[in-house]
């Protein structure tokens, strides 16, 4: 490995950015490595891309892609990805939570032949409710996506240059990095290291955040949802087949039986609760399907500094 590459979509990191970024300067010069620093502004409305054009001015191993608007971090990684020349590629997260004291340690299986590496932490330091609401997605990518349920996914990620190559070829408008990994690569492993508290600042992913970027790792690579609606619907079909006989069967045997209202409206609620749910897993495949017909873009590059713009 002669080059590394690290990626950093950055939303709200004034307080904290020039840290990383010396912290990450320090640590290659001890792998004696060359580098280069994509930062990422995600139409933050704080003024750190003022800072970062003053970083970049004093060193041009520092590169900045400004969007347009704010499209997300996962649409801030693909931009790095397709902009870096690396011969492994290091997404890190900008509120310096990434302990980048195990930088050497992420990176040396990439040379050992592993195409993506994710640092494994313990528990995660954050909420309560945001470990709650991590482990329900755990469980759900694990059922419904085609990630090993041994390895954990994080934002501090190494990615070889086969894997950064094949994901950069993805076009379509809702990029997940972790789902096309597992999608395309099989050579993945989890590097052990501690989570450090986060620098300054406080999460930006609230309740909608989080339920989008379930929404999006489970239906953009994956069509197990769409099973899923097919076999609840058939179960609810097969106890609505049970229910009709056993009132059917209650009545010839006793015609006294008045089949009650309520019976009636619960089995209406619960069938028509389910054929909505199902309409709901359709319709949102189908609303993908027309975003990307209408060619939606992941990401419009406002500005850049230090790079070229027709690589992005």
């Amino acid at each position: 490995m002669k080059k590394i590459s690290f990626v950093i979509p950055c939303y709200k990191s004034e307080d904290t950015i020039e840290n990383v970024v010396e912290e990450i300067q320090e640590e290659v010069k001890k792998l004696a490595l060359d580098y280069e620093i994509f930062l990422i502004d995600d139409c933050s409305p704080d003024n750190q891309f003022e800072l970062f054009l003053r970083m970049a001015a004093k060193d041009r191993r520092i590169k900045i892609i400004s969007f347009a608007k704010n499209f997300g971090q996962h649409a801030g990684m693909m931009a790095g990805l397709r902009a870096a020349d690396g011969d492994c590629v290091v997404i890190l997260d900008d509120d310096g939570q990434c302990p980048m004291d195990y930088l050497e340690s992420l990176v040396r299986p990439i040379d050992e032949g592993y195409d993506a590496v994710f640092a494994q932490y313990g528990r995660q330091k954050q909420s309560a409710f945001k470990n709650l609401c991590s482990d329900i997605h755990v469980v759900v990518t694990n059922l419904l996506t085609e990630k090993p349920k041994n390895i954990q996914m994080t934002n501090f990620i190494a990615l070889s240059r086969t894997a950064v190559d094949e994901i950069k070829k993805y076009s379509g408008p809702y990029p997940i990095i972790s789902g096309l990994i597992f999608r395309t690569l099989k050579r993945v492993k989890n590097v052990p290291m501690p989570e450090r508290e986060r620098a300054s600042g406080s999460t930006t992913y609230n309740l909608r955040r989080l339920f989008e970027l379930w929404l999006n790792t489970v239906t953009a690579f994956s069509i197990k949802p769409l099973r899923v609606s097919s076999l609840l619907g058939g179960v609810f079909a097969f106890i609505g087949l049970i229910v009709a006989v056993v009132v059917i069967i209650k009545k010839i045997l006793n015609p006294a039986i008045t089949i009650g209202w309520t019976s009636t409206i619960s089995i209406i609620l619960v069938i028509g609760g389910m054929i909505l749910f199902v309409l709901g897993v359709i319709g949102e495949y189908i609303g993908r399907i027309y975003m990307s017909i209408n060619n939606t873009p992941q990401y419009v590059v406002k500005e850049t500094y230090n790079t070229d713009i027709s690589r992005l």
